[in-house]
């Protein structure tokens, strides 16, 4: 692993120096969480440019990294980044016949295809269907040769980004804590005991606003999103009160 993440540094080295040298945006695949805080946690003074991260909507978990060079960093075009990516939508033929199928039937499916994961952004799993963001090369292969998911008929298209809406759902939880460290909010979102779920800490697959997070006692702020591997993902809201015995009523939203 550690192999890899050098692989990593160095690869985000290189494509940061090309977009300073040659004048152009330089893009990588989609990140996952960890490559994401290996970027975030780079020195300064080690890359060449700044970068801009988006992952096709505001809660993206996977995303892609854009280095600007200088030239364009002062001009109001980065707002308008043209990510190299685009959206499928995937949609069962006969909702009569269809089975309820999981973020990981669609991801299993699109790998099945010979697709790398790092071409394949966040999936976003409907009540019927799914949303995908794929790398843009890919967006008429996975349209054609995407038929079936498990034993289910699939129609996949291409869906506009413009034509593209999103809410995230959520579950409201309420609940009292000592304080708002990451551990015992932890305990909260996933109703568990710290004793359990502190070890998951410790292992590196929590991250809050997508930097990885080592300490139990880190406090989290309002509006931090935490995701925690295998979990979740969960936004901390705020204090609502406090109890006369010193504890912290708080609002936390579960993403669903």
């Amino acid at each position: 692993m550690q192999k890899e993440e050098e692989l990593l540094r160095k690869r985000l080295i290189e494509l940061s120096k090309i977009a300073y040298h040659r004048n152009f945006i330089t893009y990588t695949d989609f990140l996952n969480l960890n490559e994401l805080n290996i970027l975030h946690t780079l020195p300064k003074d080690t890359l060449y440019t700044p970068y801009r991260t988006f992952g096709g909507y505001a809660s993206s978990e996977r995303q892609i990294a854009a280095f600007l060079p200088d030239a364009l960093c002062l001009r109001s075009e980065i707002e308008d980044l043209a990510y190299p990516m685009g959206i499928i939508h995937i949609l069962p033929r006969s909702q009569k016949f269809s089975e309820q199928l999981s973020h990981r039937d669609y991801l299993g499916a699109l790998l099945s295809l010979g697709i790398e994961r790092s071409k394949i952004g966040d999936i976003i799993v409907e009540e019927q269907g799914a949303f995908v963001f794929v790398s843009d090369k890919l967006l008429s292969y996975v349209c054609k040769e995407m038929t079936q998911i498990r034993r289910t008929q699939v129609i996949v298209c291409e869906e506009s980004f413009s034509a593209f809406h999103y809410t995230q759902k959520y579950e409201k939880i309420t609940g009292t804590v000592a304080s708002v460290r990451l551990d015992t909010l932890l305990s909260l979102a996933f109703s568990s005991s710290r004793s359990r779920l502190s070890p998951l800490i410790e292992a590196g697959k929590v991250f809050v606003n997508g930097k990885l997070i080592s300490s139990n006692g880190y406090n989290v702020k309002e509006d931090d999103v935490i995701s925690v591997r295998g979990y979740g993902k969960f936004i901390y809201r705020k204090v609502i009160s406090q109890t006369k015995k010193g504890r912290l009523l708080v609002e936390i939203h579960k993403l669903i």
